[in-house]
């Protein structure tokens, strides 16, 4: 009998998508600024206010009427500080004034105090050309009241919060935290700080996965190790489907006799998506147990960083009301041959050096190390070789992160 086909990383992110906007979460709460970074936004925040709400000075200088030019020197009759109203300029006379001070009434342009002289008796004479609304901020330059300044589905960063700030808001809706069940599965895992058995490893996955996740804005329920037991697997699948919106797994999704994931969801669920033309992270199974979504990323350290990475953190993020989800990448030459043409698409661990991309020597997918040598992942496309100086696609980590 014939193998079956792998699905292409495409197909696979499409279905996972389209799974993600039937999913899309409903809730949302208000929360403030300080809480709300790496959230996303419930609802459209539009501007109450115009900003900046007055004409005010782009700089340190002399605010004047075009119109009393030809009357210079012109007195300095006030001082405009930031954060005071001023007075309506008095005709044939100048302000000092500040940057970012309101600009007075009948003032059209502002001198910067370098071009300015002042003389011994306080006047001040104007050095240079000048045209009206030199050196002036105008009023709503930066938006007016009613514009749509950040869509529902942004992602809330410094600079988004900074946004909402600046209109005087306190608290923003955001959409609910996905509640994600972070299971790891295997007999020859332990926790960390625990004793090793012959033939155990530590469980690094958990710790990878669980900060992963609460960067993306989700809220992580830790089910633990679980055993290759397909009946203890069923059990515990029924027992996080009542509070998770999706669970999550590492291991157990391969074709092996002790791969009991994959057995209970093509037993209990509805499977979608069985082995990817991806290397490393072949064997990944997304489904449903019952009414809940099931990612199950290969066990291997490195599998499960890249699968998670290119295909859970869409799906997460899309369920959250994001519409751009795929991380920026860009084009970098590779500093490394490349002449083992695979069938899969492979994404490699590799650094930025003087302009090139240089492989980390042990690409194995039981290595978790060089994750943290490397700068992000080159793709290799399928059946593929290249030579040192090809271009290759980079993606960062700090864009998956």
């Amino acid at each position: 009998m014939s193998k079956a086909p792998l699905m292409p990383v495409e197909d696979a992110l499409d279905q996972l998508l389209g799974m993600a906007n039937e999913q899309r979460l409903a809730d949302s709460e208000l929360l403030a600024l300080d809480d709300a970074r790496g959230r996303v936004l419930a609802s459209d925040l539009v501007a109450t206010l115009d900003l900046p709400p007055w004409p005010n000075s782009a700089m340190d200088g002399y605010a004047l009427n075009l119109a009393d030019l030809h009357r210079q020197p012109l007195k300095v009759s006030q001082k405009v500080y930031a954060g005071l109203a001023p007075d309506t300029l008095l005709p044939g006379t100048c302000a000092r004034i500040f940057t970012g001070a309101p600009l007075p009434p009948g003032a059209t342009c502002v001198e910067m105090q370098e071009n300015v002289e002042v003389l011994e008796d306080g006047r001040v004479r104007f050095l240079q050309p000048l045209k009206a609304g030199q050196n002036i901020r105008a009023q709503g330059q930066e938006n007016r009241v009613g514009d749509i300044l950040l869509r529902a589905g942004k992602r809330l960063g410094p600079f988004e919060l900074a946004v909402a700030a600046g209109q005087g808001l306190a608290q923003l809706h955001v959409v609910r935290r996905p509640r994600v069940a972070l299971l790891s599965t295997g007999d020859e895992l332990v926790e960390p700080g625990q004793p090793l058995r012959p033939g155990s490893i530590y469980n690094s996955n958990r710790v990878l996965l669980g900060h992963w996740l609460c960067e993306l804005g989700c809220e992580v329920i830790d089910a633990g190790i679980l055993p290759d037991r397909p009946a203890q697997t069923r059990l515990k699948l029924e027992q996080l489907q009542v509070s998770a919106d999706l669970i999550l797994t590492t291991g157990g999704v391969s074709a092996g006799d002790a791969d009991c994931l994959g057995q209970v969801l093509r037993d209990n669920g509805k499977p979608l998506v069985w082995k990817l033309a991806i290397k490393p992270g072949k064997p990944l199974t997304v489904g449903h147990f019952g009414a809940v979504p099931v990612i199950g990323l290969p066990g291997n350290p490195t599998s499960a960083l890249v699968t998670f990475g290119l295909l859970a953190r869409p799906y997460l993020l899309r369920i959250q009301g994001v519409d751009d989800v795929m991380p920026l990448s860009f084009t970098v030459n590779a500093g490394f041959d490349w002449h083992k043409a695979g069938g899969r698409r492979e994404y490699l661990r590799v650094r930025l050096e003087a302009g090139r991309a240089e492989l980390y020597p042990n690409q194995s997918s039981g290595v978790l190390l060089g994750a943290t040598w490397a700068d992000g992942l080159v793709e290799i496309p399928e059946n593929s070789t290249h030579n040192l100086g090809d271009p290759l696609r980079f993606i960062p980590f700090n864009e998956l992160f």
